[in-house]
């Protein structure tokens, strides 16, 4: 398993379809994955630090997770089949609850919790960006810097 950090998302253009683009702590390969919009927006509130008034699945989750004592220790992107990622949340207590990856990345940036990709999942579905390619990867990252999570609302 590799430690993953979670660069951001955004929509991909002409599908217009929402990714999260995570990217090899100690490495130099990038995993987008597509998800939902509303996923999308949850993952965008919690890297903007946005607090809703009422909370969101997300935040009642997280919630309900510190309420009943558990503490939430890892992230685990698991493995892809078809394009279909897979992952569990694991738990203190040893327990391990399989989830969508765009759910769990969402519920990690919430509760400060390390996300890792397998191994497997890395040299299927990772892109490596050599470094003439990293001014591209800039661009993204100014993208992501600049998008509020109203741009995932449905029109």
């Amino acid at each position: 398993m590799r430690e993953v950090d979670v660069l951001g998302v955004r929509v991909e253009m002409p599908s217009n379809q929402p990714i999260v683009l995570l990217r090899e702590v100690a490495g130099e390969r990038y995993l987008p994955i597509w998800i939902g919009a509303v996923e999308a927006t949850a993952i965008a509130f919690a890297q903007q630090g946005v607090v809703p008034p009422r909370p969101l699945t997300h935040d009642l989750l997280k919630d309900v997770v510190e309420a009943t004592g558990n503490e939430l220790t890892e992230v685990q992107i698991t493995s892809v089949t078809d394009r279909v990622f897979y992952a569990n949340l694991v738990f203190a207590s040893g327990v391990e609850v399989s989830a969508r990856p765009s759910d769990s990345i969402a519920l990690a940036l919430r509760t400060g919790t390390k996300i890792v990709v397998a191994d497997e999942v890395l040299d299927e579905a990772g892109l490596a960006v050599p470094a003439e390619q990293e001014d591209e990867i800039e661009k993204f990252r100014e993208f992501l810097d600049e998008i509020t999570p109203e741009d995932f609302e449905s029109h």
